[in-house]
């Protein structure tokens, strides 16, 4: 023997309209609950069930007191319909105005455009340029590394550089007196501390050298001159 199937959500929201539209009354939620398995819907889905209902105005609901009572009448869904058929002609409405307009636009951008000789030549002619124009963009992109914005760009960045890194010795700098000036006992274990870290005795500031243009004329931004820097 088959087992019997539930009802699917659909199902179950007839059954509950059903109870609102056979009575015309008004319902608190643990009423349905008692209603809702006379009907062929378990008492644990009615509380979804109606608030689905809720959702989707077949089902009104307010409060009065402390009680929150549920009520809907065959007009009430008659008239929901209605406004939902209304939207639906309106929008088709609409749908078929702008179909209307898009087929005008068609109409129009195909004037000029018909098929003939004159049309295959400059399309032809077209195509050659568009070739032609991506050769020249891709020949341009082979020396954007001389260009002249590049270049100073170049410049700039590495007096930054330059600057930064300046900052960040005078930085180690008076970390380093911090710690002679407080902690006078471990100058040992400082001196080993700095040379772990790369700290040597030739630590010292960089050299302000001035940029020479024949020097940034022979790099360009990929060859890492400013990774040194």
């Amino acid at each position: 023997m088959s087992k019997k199937r539930g009802l699917s959500l659909e199902e179950k929201r007839e059954k509950i309209l059903q109870i609102f539209y056979d009575s015309q009354d008004f319902f608190l939620l643990k009423e349905l609950e008692k209603l809702g398995p006379k009907k062929g819907v378990i008492s644990q889905s009615v509380k979804d069930v109606v608030q689905s209902l809720v959702d989707d105005d077949l089902v009104s609901k307010d409060k009065v007191g402390s009680s929150i009572y549920f009520w809907s009448l065959p007009s009430c869904a008659g008239n929901q319909l209605r406004n939902v058929y209304g939207k639906l002609e309106s929008d088709l409405e609409s749908s078929k105005k702008r179909f209307a307009e898009l087929m005008e636009q068609r109409d129009s951008l195909k004037k000029g455009r018909e098929d003939s000789d004159e049309r295959a030549e400059a399309l032809s002619e077209l195509k050659t340029i568009e070739i032609k124009y991506n050769e020249l963009k891709e020949e341009m992109s082979r020396y954007a590394d001389n260009d002249p914005a590049a270049l100073e760009a170049m410049k700039n960045a590495i007096e930054v550089a330059h600057t930064a890194a300046n900052r960040w010795t005078d930085n180690i700098f008076t970390v380093k007196q911090w710690c002679s000036n407080n902690f006078p006992e471990a100058k040992d274990q400082l001196e080993n501390l700095y040379k772990e870290t790369g700290i040597s005795d030739d630590f010292d500031y960089l050299e302000n050298v001035a940029i020479k243009k024949s020097h940034l004329e022979n790099v360009s931004p990929s060859n890492g001159l400013l990774e040194r820097c």
